[in-house]
């Protein structure tokens, strides 16, 4: 089974798809704006542009959105897109341009999981965790291994 995550926008999803790519790389598999649709009937005026399918193919990963009609979505909570890249030059590549023009709640830094974590909302409203195990991961392990190993002694 896959999971994937699915956003609600306020409008903004074209923008917000067209930039992820820029960032994230991947393939934008699906664009569908409602007009010429069955949903288009069912659009406020002035949104048959708006999207109703957004997919960002991500290499085996999928994040899929839409826009939702005012009065039908709500502030995203509750949950952060967390993405793992795969090294820490791309982590804080990636954590500095989804945090242009949104707010920075955890710096990327060095945790003792991580060899650079930090969290965000962009600029569209989407929380996002960048984390990268790199060195901390192995050190983490090595430091559980070794509690398990001294508490079997």
């Amino acid at each position: 089974m896959l999971a994937s995550t699915y956003l609600f926008f306020d409008g903004t999803c074209e923008e917000a798809f067209t930039r992820y790519q820029q960032i994230l790389g991947g393939h934008i598999t699906a664009m569908l704006p409602a007009r010429g649709t069955p949903a288009e009937a069912g659009m406020p005026p002035g949104w048959g542009d708006k999207i109703m399918h957004a997919c960002l193919d991500l290499g085996g990963t999928m994040l899929m959105a839409s826009d939702a009609p005012p009065g039908c979505g709500s502030p995203p909570g509750g949950f952060s897109v967390n993405l793992m890249p795969e090294t820490a030059a791309e982590a804080e590549r990636i954590f500095a341009a989804l945090s242009e023009g949104g707010a920075v709640r955890m710096p990327l830094e060095s945790t003792f999981w991580a060899e650079r974590f930090g969290m965000l909302v962009d600029r569209f409203g989407v929380p996002w965790m960048i984390n990268f195990a790199g060195q901390a991961a192995e050190g983490a392990a090595t430091c559980a291994r070794e509690a398990e190993t001294a508490g079997s002694a």
